[in-house]
């Protein structure tokens, strides 16, 4: 029996017969449509953290580069222990790491030895000071070592010319440590997606200003560009636009020529104050989908303007935030090349119960606050999910994912958990 199956979302394309495409309908749509930047820049490692390998990295040495020390201890020869022991042997060296250790081991001799020194000639194994008793200037085994013991040997971890890490792994912390141990100082790397986040809307204020009546403060620009901004995109341009639609056009169609993707967050639903499908539109024809079924963010759109790709997020700021969890970092993991851009999912167990009405997935900001007996995540969650609650995602780990066709969840369920990424 399987606990945790493949995480898939076909059935949350219940509302198909409006045109909406489902989670993983979406997903595959933008793999599709979106290809890859082919611009590679070669960077120092300490500056490619978080970008994606144009070029494979292949060892330039093998690693380790000569047999050592596993750990501390004396470094003998199995070879020269006869009969049943114990074996009293003289220690003639002592060999830190960084040394040469070229000295020959002879018949009834130790080297004195630490973790990474070089092994030396006519050893083969290397014995725990905890495993032997000190005599004097010598120690005494009354243990057999065998050959190989406790000794790393050349190329055991990597041998010359093999291939450590292939195009399109992210250069994370342990990718990073591989390419270090190949002998690499350079790395081929994806330059970083350039990104145009636009907002809009007359009734925008910045932080700090006065509000009028019906105006709000601008949320989405500051929690998008804290987003989209990683070491693989690079913002190039944030904008807010008014509700003139002629700003909008001369707007989209600026920044769509030094951008690789450009983000509009509102103005997407289908109200007639909602400017900015009809200006794509206009600009671009058709896009290459408008809607999801899920809940939160289901005018969310996807498609082309100009050489540039266009998302489309909804103006609320816990959809626009979600809609750009699942398919914005999907979308742009894509383009900078990488070659698994899905995040990790989980299971979490729910600390209560939850009622959902079907038709559509939905996510729901959730924090983990435990574990349970067999030490899988507990997560809590709200019996809705409230578009504009920005506190819920100051407060939110991920979100759970609950399907469309599930009218209530008892507490205990396992549900999936989509995880928020913070880089």
């Amino acid at each position: 029996m399987t606990l945790i199956s493949k995480i898939e979302t076909p059935a949350c394309g219940c509302e198909s017969g409006t045109g909406l495409v489902s989670i993983d309908q979406a997903l595959s749509l933008i793999t599709s449509a979106a290809g890859v930047i082919h611009d590679v820049e070669r960077l120092p490692l300490a500056a490619a953290k978080g970008r994606v390998l144009a070029e494979p990295v292949v060892a330039l040495a093998p690693s380790p580069p000569f047999d050592n020390a596993a750990m501390d201890g004396y470094a003998v020869d199995t070879r020269t222990l006869v009969g049943p022991g114990p074996w009293r042997l003289e220690v003639r060296d002592r060999i830190l790491a960084g040394m040469k250790g070229d000295r020959t081991l002879k018949a009834g001799e130790a080297a004195r030895i630490f973790t990474g020194a070089p092994v030396p000639p006519g050893a083969d194994a290397v014995v725990m000071q905890e495993d032997i008793d000190r005599t004097g200037s010598g120690i005494l085994l009354c243990r057999r070592p065998r050959p190989g013991m406790h000794v790393r040997r050349t190329g055991e971890d990597l041998a010359r010319g093999a291939k450590v890490l292939p195009v399109g792994r992210r250069l994370d912390a342990p990718a990073l440590a591989a390419a270090a141990a190949a002998g690499l100082a350079t790395v081929a790397v994806r330059r970083r997606v350039r990104v145009a986040l636009l907002t809009g809307g007359d009734e925008v204020r910045q932080p700090g200003q006065e509000l009028a009546p019906g105006e709000i403060w601008d949320v989405n620009s500051f929690m998008l560009s804290a987003a989209v901004e990683t070491p693989a995109a690079q913002l190039v341009e944030v904008a807010h636009v008014g509700d003139d639609p002629a700003d909008l056009e001369h707007l989209l169609g600026r920044v769509s020529r030094s951008a690789d993707l450009v983000i509009t967050v509102g103005g997407i639903s289908v109200g007639s104050a909602d400017r900015v499908k009809p200006t794509i539109a206009k600009l671009a024809g058709p896009p290459v989908f408008s809607g999801v079924a899920i809940k939160p963010g289901k005018p969310v759109s996807f498609g082309r303007i100009g050489s540039a790709f266009w998302l489309g997020l909804p103006g609320n700021p816990v959809s626009a935030f979600i809609t750009w969890e699942l398919f914005g970092r999907w979308l742009v993991a894509h383009l900078a090349g990488e070659a698994q851009p899905g995040r990790p999912r989980s299971h979490v167990v729910t600390a209560s119960p939850l009622r959902h009405r079907p038709g559509r997935c939905e996510l729901r900001p959730a924090r983990i606050v435990g574990q349970d007996g067999t030490g899988r995540d507990i997560a809590d969650c709200s019996q809705e999910t409230r578009s504009a609650v920005v506190s819920a995602l100051a407060e939110a780990h991920g979100a759970v994912l609950i399907h469309s066709d599930v009218e209530s969840v008892a507490e205990g369920s396992l549900l999936e958990f989509v995880p928020f990424i913070s880089e």
